[in-house]
């Protein structure tokens, strides 16, 4: 059953804006420590960031598909496409996680792997805010 924050506008977007500033943050990090040339740090970084992905951004997606998004379609059917949608935004994001995860064991920290980093900000904040828009008639 889904948290009531996650029914509210306010505390669902305010959960969106916290896990993107946050991996934002994280990756710049893993950028910075590259450019300072401190590469075994770097890699634990993006060790890090791997795992806020999966803890803070995966796991809110988890809990939207476990019973909120089934909620709102229900409340309003004409929202059961956009619930699909949105549900294969979040397979997107698993599948670029799972992606990095192999990179980063078979290559190591590659230039490949920050872009697949700044792939999952991209559509995640195209995710967000399509979310809000669609499920809570936010722009």
């Amino acid at each position: 059953m889904p948290g009531p924050s996650l029914r509210q506008k306010h505390a669902h977007h305010a959960i969106h804006e916290g896990g993107l500033s946050g991996a934002v943050a994280k990756t710049e990090e893993v950028e910075e420590l590259l450019h300072m040339k401190e590469f075994e740090v770097a890699r634990q970084a993006a060790d890090h960031l791997i795992e806020y992905w999966e803890t803070r951004i995966i796991s809110h997606a988890d809990a939207e598909e476990d019973g909120f998004y089934q909620e709102m379609a229900e409340q309003n059917p004409q929202l059961q496409e956009a619930v699909v949608r949105l549900a294969r935004d979040h397979e997107l994001l698993r599948m670029i996680v799972k992606d990095v995860k192999a990179l980063l064991a078979q290559e190591g920290l590659t230039p490949e792997v920050l872009h697949q980093f700044h792939a999952l900000l991209v559509v995640n904040a195209i995710h967000s805010r399509d979310e809000e828009r669609l499920l809570f008639g936010q722009a």
